[in-house]
């Protein structure tokens, strides 16, 4: 079955505010630029998104933009993609009512990556869009055991991310399953890394453009470490 409809690309992120995001960096690094490599992680991510002229670029934002990090070099990059706002009580509620949002935006299929694959490809969007017209949706395993992104028809199957434990082992093979018993199809998708640890921002950052954001502060914060 082919699905010649609209496409989008949605970003679920948050304004990257030292102390309320990658929180878990600051095992090893300070607040501050744990932030900073979240907004370098959120700009790389726009701009790669940006690039795929054939997908309009949607945002669901949640944080309070003007305390965050590069908040101006990010605002001027969200002038270019639709801003919503994130509401649900969890994190998985928030996951769904983006989707539905996103679907008011543009009624077709949606793609939705975070913030934490700065590394993703124009190239590794434009295959997660060719894949989701093909099929019923599309998830992308991250090698922790979660997923770094997720594509849907017209929400259809978001109501499953409510009950799904985030940030788990299971997440990506729970997310599947429920997808599944939906009665959706599920296309895999290359495995990529996202950034939760310390330990994971170097592998990203070798893996990421030349002219990175994130690939540049992460050179930066490895220097004043040793």
């Amino acid at each position: 079955m082919r699905f010649d409809t609209p496409q989008a690309i949605l970003i679920v992120a948050k304004a990257p505010v030292p102390g309320q995001v990658k929180t878990r960096l600051t095992e090893k690094f300070s607040a501050i630029d744990a932030a900073d490599l979240a907004a370098a992680a959120l700009l790389d991510t726009l701009d790669t998104a940006l690039s795929v002229r054939s997908a309009p670029v949607v945002v669901a934002l949640t944080g309070r933009l003007d305390e965050a990090v590069r908040s101006e070099e990010i605002r001027r990059r969200l002038r270019h993609a639709t801003v919503i706002t994130q509401h649900g009580n969890t994190f998985g509620e928030r996951l769904q009512n983006a989707h539905r949002d996103t679907d008011r935006v543009v009624h077709g299929a949606v793609f939705q990556v975070g913030m934490d694959t700065p590394q993703v490809t124009a190239g590794q969007f434009r295959a997660a869009l060719e894949t989701l017209s093909e099929t019923d949706s599309a998830l992308g395993p991250a090698t922790d055991g979660g997923w770094w992104g997720l594509g849907l028809h017209d929400a259809r199957g978001a109501h499953t991310l409510r009950d799904i434990p985030m940030s788990s082992a299971n997440t990506g093979a729970a997310t599947r399953a429920a997808l599944e018993d939906s009665g959706l199809l599920v296309a895999e998708l290359p495995q990529l890394t996202d950034v939760d640890h310390p330990e994971d921002i170097g592998g990203v950052a070798r893996q990421c453009a030349p002219g990175s954001r994130f690939a540049a502060k992460a050179a930066m914060l490895t220097e004043h470490s040793v």
